[in-house]
C-alpha cells in the first residue's frame, strides 16, 4: 500500500488542496529533480574552462533539460567542485540564463557546492594493486579532488546556517556496517586494515542535508551519489560501500536509527520525526538487476517515512527494446529506469531517485526520456543518466 495507493491517494489530496499553482494560504507546489548530468572533466580546471563561454555543446543540453523540466530545486551530480561556486555561477550566467534551443531561462538565485571526497588521497593502498595515489585509493574514486561532485540549485532559499554536511564520517563508525570481506582469509570483513579503517570515509563524495525554506515551511533537500557498485573485485569492496551509502540516509530519516551520526562540525543524531525531506540523488542501485547488494536500495524505499512516487517514462521502455542485450530478461520493470547504460552488461536501471518524505503530498513523477519521434530526443545523449522530477504540494506547518 505505502508505495503505489499511497502515492495516488497524496495526488488526489495535493488536487484537491492547490490543483495547479502554490497559494500562499495553503502552501507551495515544488518540484524537485535530480539528473547525473556527466559534466565532470578529466582534469582540474577543466569544466571551468569550458563554462567560461557558451559554446559548449554538452553543457548546451544539460541547460536545456533542465530548462525543459523547470525544477524548483535541482541537483546535479557528476559537477567538479570548484571552491566559490565558480563553475556554478558559470553554468547559471552562461548556460541556464541563456535559452536553449527555444527553451525559455531559468533562474536559480540560490546555489550551493561544497568540497567532496573523489580524489582526496588516503596514503594507502586500498585496491591492493601495489600503487599507492592513484584513483582508487583515494577517499573517493577520483583523479583530483573535486571530480564528480554535486550542485544543488534552488528557486528557494537555503538555510546555510543549518546545513549539514557528512563529508569525513567514517565508515567504521556506522553500527553493523558491511565492511568488504578478504576471501583469501577465514576472518569476516577483513579487506581494510585497522589502520585504513580510521581514516577512509563512508562518503564517496558526501552527503548533505540543505534545509530549505519553502514559505513558511522548512523542507530538508538530502543529497548524494554513492559509489557504483562495481569496478572492484570478489571481496566487493564498492557494492557494500554502496549499500552503506544508501542506508546511510535511510537510518538518518528513520527515528531511533541515526543516533550514531555526526556530521563535520560534531553534531549528532538523524532527521527529527516531524521534518519533512526529499531523498535525491544517483543511488546506483537498481531494485532488482545489476550488480548492487541485494536489498540495497530496498533499505531506502522502504524506510517508515520515505514515500515511493514510481517515476517513468515511455522512452525508457522503448530503448529497453530497441537496445535487447542485458536488458532481455531483466527484472525490474524497464518504465522506471533512469540510465541507459552498456547493453552488454549492465543494461538500463533504475539508478536514481527523489523520494519525499510524509507530511509533504508527492502529486505527479516522471523520468525526463523522449521517445525516439520526439524532437526532444536529441536531448537522450546529454548525459547516460536522465532527470527524475517528482512534483510535492508543501502544506504549511
Amino acid at each position: 500500500m505505502k508505495r503505489i495507493a499511497a502515492g495516488l491517494s497524496l495526488a488526489v489530496l495535493a488536487a484537491l488542496f492547490v490543483p495547479a499553482t502554490a497559494d500562499a494560504n495553503f502552501g507551495q507546489n515544488v518540484r524537485f529533480a535530480t539528473f547525473n548530468a556527466s559534466l565532470n572533466r578529466a582534469a582540474a580546471g577543466q569544466l571551468v574552462t569550458d563554462l567560461s563561454t557558451p559554446g559548449n555543446v554538452q553543457a548546451q543540453k544539460v541547460a536545456e533539460v533542465v530548462q525543459r523540466n523547470r525544477a524548483d530545486v535541482q541537483l546535479i551530480n557528476e559537477f567538479d567542485y570548484v571552491p566559490g561556486n565558480r563553475a556554478a555561477d558559470l553554468f547559471r550566467k552562461n548556460y541556464l540564463a541563456v535559452g536553449q534551443h527555444g527553451a525559455k531561462p531559468i533562474d536559480y538565485p540560490y546555489a550551493y557546492t561544497a568540497p567532496v571526497n573523489t580524489g582526496v588521497p588516503t596514503g594507502f593502498d586500498l585496491d591492493r594493486d601495489g600503487t599507492v595515489g592513484l584513483g582508487n585509493d583515494a577517499q573517493g574514486f577520483g583523479t583530483f579532488e573535486g571530480q564528480y561532485g554535486l550542485l544543488v540549485l534552488s528557486k528557494y532559499p537555503i538555510d546555510l546556517a543549518h546545513v549539514r554536511t557528512f563529508q569525513k564520517f567514517l565508515w567504521k563508525d556506522m553500527p553493523g556496517a558491511l565492511l568488504p570481506d578478504d576471501p583469501a582469509t577465514p576472518a569476516p570483513h577483513d579487506w581494510y586494515s585497522p589502520a585504513e579503517l580510521n581514516v577512509l570515509r563512508l562518503s564517496s563524495k558526501s552527503h548533505w542535508d540543505l534545509p530549505l525554506k519553502i514559505g513558511r515551511s522548512t523542507v530538508h533537500f538530502l543529497v548524494s551519489h554513492p559509489t557504483p557498485p562495481s569496478f572492484d573485485g570478489p571481496e566487493d569492496r564498492n557494492g557494500t560501500r554502496n549499500n552503506d551509502e544508501i542506508r546511510f540516509w535511510a537510518d538518518y530519516v528513520t527515528p531511533g536509527k541515526g543516533g550514531y551520526i555526526h556530521d563535520d562540525r560534531g553534531h549528532r543524531g538523524g532527521l527529527g520525526a516531524s521534518e519533512r525531506f526529499v531523498v535525491a540523488g544517483d543511488n546506483n542501485s537498481d531494485p532488482l538487476d545489476g550488480d548492487s547488494v541485494p536489498g540495497a536500495i530496498d533499505q531506502l524505499l522502504d524506510a517508515r517515512r520515505v514515500l515511493e512516487t514510481h517515476p517513468g517514462s515511455r522512452g525508457a521502455v522503448l530503448a529497453s527494446q530497441a537496445q535487447g542485450g542485458a536488458n532481455v530478461g531483466q527484472k525490474s520493470n524497464p518504465y522506471f529506469d533512469t540510465g541507459d547504460f552498456n547493453d552488454v552488461a549492465p543494461g538500463n536501471l533504475r539508478t536514481d531517485y527523489v523520494l519525499p518524505s510524509q507530511g509533504l503530498l508527492p502529486w505527479h513523477a516522471e523520468v525526463f526520456w523522449p521517445v525516439p519521434s520526439d524532437p526532444l530526443a536529441r536531448l537522450n545523449d546529454a548525459s547516460d543518466h536522465h532527470l527524475v522530477r517528482v512534483d510535492v504540494f508543501v502544506p504549511l506547518r
